[in-house]
């Protein structure tokens, strides 16, 4: 069995006039939008319950962002099932709803795909979690040789790594030395709406770059002009349409908008505490610093005082002991004077002259 991830085909086979599962871009005719809208969208195509209608209504659509994304041409991609669907319209919580899409390609590949909105600057371990969680498939009594193919693709409204940006990256597991390849089973790719002009000749020749267009759609013109060049994204854009005549599905997105702003406005919140912490930060450190190089001095001229009072206790030692000589030398002194006063006295006792010693 061929796994999904094991051929790409050539940049000169691209998905453009391709398809067997819509009208031929020869015909003018089959490719006129049917909505008659203009003006802006009343929901955002970056809108994840929009995003998981809009594939999971119509399959020609997920088959053919699927195509783009993994450069396949529509022969190769006979079905694509959504594993884990949910009751378009019907009312979802943040505990209930399921972001990420589950799609069992026809090879048995399992495909992770999601649409994501703020950047909660958790997407790598997010990402991570997903493919390892998709990755152990083994059913009872199959052995490790059986398990299928994770893909991890993230269309993403942020750059992920802003120091080398990119608009469309794969990652696999390779060896860091020789950077050959561990396994094919595992891979995550990144579609990143933000960075469209980073898009290679290959991301074009596959119109990656207008699949991102599409997300990054805000008028029923746009949607239009995207759909003259290119079969899928025209029934993506029918399909829209529809979704956003259902009452109920337009109600689900605006509930999601909601979420989006009161998530949004709780992440600035944060970011400016974390902003007003980092510059306390900053300013605590800068008066430790301070502190530091007050305590530094304070500490090298009490070593000054140290050594200039030991200096002092020197010369005071120095002194005393000079004095302590001197003293020595002035009894000396008075006893050698003691000894001549008392031989003087001795001699005139006996009649002696001291005059004569």
């Amino acid at each position: 069995m061929t796994h999904i991830n094991s051929f790409i085909p050539p940049v000169s086979s691209p998905l453009r006039d391709t398809s067997p599962l819509l009208p031929s871009l020869q015909d003018p005719d089959t490719l006129r939008v049917s909505f008659p809208a203009s003006g802006p969208l009343p929901i955002p195509m970056t809108n994840d319950y929009l995003f998981r209608a809009l594939l999971q209504r119509n399959n020609n659509v997920l088959k053919g962002l699927i195509c783009s994304l993994l450069h396949l041409s529509p022969e190769q991609m006979c079905t694509a099932e959504i594993t884990n669907p949910i009751e378009l319209g019907t009312s979802v919580t943040d505990k209930t709803f399921i972001l990420d899409i589950k799609v069992l390609l026809n090879d048995h590949t399992v495909l992770n795909l999601e649409l994501q909105v703020i950047n909660q600057h958790n997407w790598v371990e997010r990402s991570l979690s997903y493919l390892c969680r998709n990755f152990d498939n083994l059913q009872s009594g199959d052995t490790y040789q059986n398990i299928r193919p994770v893909l991890q693709i993230g269309i993403l409204n942020f750059t992920l790594f802003p120091e080398q940006p990119e608009f469309y990256a794969t990652y696999q597991l390779l060896n860091v030395k020789n950077h050959s390849l561990y396994s094919d089973k595992l891979r995550i790719s990144v579609l990143n709406l933000t960075q469209i002009e980073y898009a290679t000749e290959e991301d074009r020749s596959w119109q990656l770059d207008s699949w991102a267009s599409l997300f990054r759609a805000t008028t029923w013109e746009e949607l239009t002009m995207l759909a003259q060049n290119n079969d899928y994204i025209k029934e993506a854009a029918d399909t829209v349409f529809r979704l956003c005549q259902d009452e109920r599905v337009r109600m689900e997105c605006e509930a999601r908008e909601d979420h989006y702003r009161t998530q949004l406005g709780i992440q600035r919140m944060i970011e400016r505490q974390a902003a007003a912490l980092e510059a306390q930060t900053a300013k605590i450190q800068a008066q430790a610093s301070s502190l530091e190089a007050q305590d530094a001095k304070i500490q090298a001229q009490a070593s000054s005082l140290e050594a200039q009072t030991a200096q002092i206790q020197a010369q005071a030692s120095s002194l005393e002991a000079q004095d302590a000589k001197i003293q020595a030398q002035i009894n000396e002194i008075e006893l050698q004077a003691a000894e001549i006063d008392k031989l003087q006295t001795w001699m005139k006792a006996h009649g002696y002259d001291p005059a004569d010693i």
